[in-house]
């Protein structure tokens, strides 16, 4: 089921509002030329759960290499933090990565995991209040690339800092990464942001990593069209739409399309869309970056970028960026 957006008074947006939103933004890409749509339609349970399996492949190697990063520089991290702090993570999935930072961090004040896939985020937040009985974890299950209303602070937190990993944002074209960066800037004032961003490497590296061998991504892509057909009621025949991704090396991004194997047509809300062999509906793209290329990007969007840490081999990293000072400090 899709879990949406808040609605202006914090509470879920009614089942038939988040069906309409889906349904509204899949008709939107078949009618428009190239077809695409955002992949946060990607994450309902089942999409969740094989996101949680492509982490554990050999062939991916982003989740392990920023978990090695976290695990070598936590206290480091929870330094930059500050005592009290309370994270906001934004795309929260399993939680793993933020149990590193919880165990290094001096009395963490709370925790309020982002996503929107809520039945996900249920029970992986119930599994972290078993293991931090003292911490005030908080799910709230929202959009974060729009706006988010944050609830008030947790009683006696400090800083409030955001915690963005497994290089989400390379999901966002330019425009929505700053888009985002400048309302969690705004959003963690006083406190500041750590930020996982893939970097720039060999082709073939990142050809491996989005087509492993057990075809998990491809599943993971398909889930897509067989959300449609579930909750949408339509009609999509998956065995005639193939997994393909590739390096856009001029654009320095993965792209992930759902490739339509002969002549067909589908039917969507009552609507009927015709593909013909070869076309493809774009359902991400996963943006590679530089150091200096984020740095910039995080300047621009009123950060102020400071500690970077990255692996030996240079695969990934992780930035630590302070937000703008507090509107009501002296």
């Amino acid at each position: 089921m899709l879990r949406g957006p808040l609605t202006q008074d914090g509470v879920h947006a009614p089942h038939e509002q988040q069906l309409a939103e889906f349904a509204r933004d899949l008709l939107a890409a078949l009618d428009a030329r190239p077809r695409s749509i955002s992949p946060k339609y990607f994450y309902d349970a089942p999409g969740s759960r094989l996101f949680d399996r492509i982490c554990e492949l050999p062939e991916y190697y982003p989740t392990r290499v920023e978990l090695g990063l976290l695990r070598s520089h936590a206290a480091d991290i929870a330094q930059h933090f500050g005592p009290d702090a309370e994270i906001v993570e934004f795309g929260a999935g399993s939680l793993r990565k933020v149990r590193l930072l919880l165990d290094a961090m001096e009395r963490p004040a709370g925790y309020l995991p982002i996503d929107i896939s809520g039945d996900h985020l249920a029970g992986a937040a119930q599994t972290l209040r078993r293991a931090y009985p003292r911490l005030q974890v908080r799910p709230l299950v929202a959009d974060y690339t729009g706006p988010v209303p944050l609830p008030v602070p947790a009683p006696g937190a400090g800083r409030r800092v955001g915690f963005f990993p497994g290089s989400t944002i390379g999901n966002f074209s330019r425009d929505e990464a700053l888009q985002f960066l400048r309302m969690a800037a705004q959003a963690l004032r006083g406190g500041g942001l750590l930020l996982g961003a893939d970097l720039v490497k060999d082709p073939a590296v990142l050809h491996a990593a989005y087509n492993d061998a057990e075809g998990v991504t491809a599943a993971f892509n398909l889930n897509l069209l067989a959300r449609a057909n579930r909750e949408l009621g339509s009609d999509f025949d998956l065995r005639q739409f193939a997994h393909s991704a590739f390096y856009n090396a001029p654009l320095q991004r993965i792209e992930m399309h759902l490739v339509s194997r002969r002549r067909q047509q589908v039917g969507v809300c009552g609507r009927h869309f015709e593909f013909a062999e070869g076309e493809t509906l774009h359902t991400e793209n996963s943006c590679k970056f530089t150091v200096e290329g984020m740095q910039a990007l995080a300047r621009q969007a009123g950060f102020s970028p400071a500690a970077v840490w990255t692996d030996p081999d240079r695969l990934f990293s992780l930035h630590w960026l302070h937000a703008p000072p507090d509107k009501e400090s002296p």
